[in-house]
């Protein structure tokens, strides 16, 4: 990774060019799966940016989310938009992102969030599995969400190191993917 920088910067504070440049990457990353929501998902909160001679070559993003565990409200930092550059992936790149993640995750919030079936990446970094059922609030309805019970995965410090990974977790309902 010598000569890589990584850059943290607020949504409102990214030129246009670099999410321009990030969103091709994204779509790269995820062959042509990345919806318009999933990039919805990923704007509205801090973007980390990993680039190389000054291209884009890994992203992710935190987001603020409002997810509730049995119950208790946790400002949650929810990850979203997390890839490298096919080319580029196995260099340490996306893991050196997520470091900066989990890093505003702990400064910003009391406990990160994420969906993905990539398990063994996230847990390698200190993400832990979700094994209780899942739910979707809309307004005063709670939804199950059964599909999405093996894809949550939860980074617990501090407010949270005592959550119980077994209890009910819900998140608002939001356009796309829920989770």
């Amino acid at each position: 990774m010598s000569g890589t920088e990584l850059r943290l910067l607020a949504g409102a504070e990214a030129p246009t060019a670099l999410l321009a440049e990030v969103r091709t990457l994204l779509d790269e990353a995820f062959r042509g799966s990345f919806s318009d929501d999933d990039w919805a998902h990923a704007l509205g909160g801090r973007h980390v940016v990993v680039l190389d001679d000054g291209a884009v070559v890994a992203h992710a993003a935190v987001v603020p989310r409002a997810i509730d565990v049995a119950g208790r409200p946790l400002r949650t930092g929810y990850v979203e938009a997390v890839a490298s550059r096919p080319d580029r992936q196995g260099e340490g790149l996306g893991s050196a992102a997520m470091a900066a993640v989990a890093g505003l995750v702990r400064a910003e919030h009391e406990m990160g969030a994420l969906s993905s079936s990539s398990w063994g990446f996230y847990a390698r970094l200190g993400w832990e599995r979700w094994q209780g059922p899942t739910y979707v609030r809309s307004g005063a309805r709670t939804v199950r969400t059964e599909d999405e019970d093996d894809g949550v995965m939860v980074l617990r410090f501090g407010p949270s190191a005592g959550v119980d990974l077994s209890a009910p977790i819900s998140c608002e309902s939001r356009p796309g993917d829920d989770w």
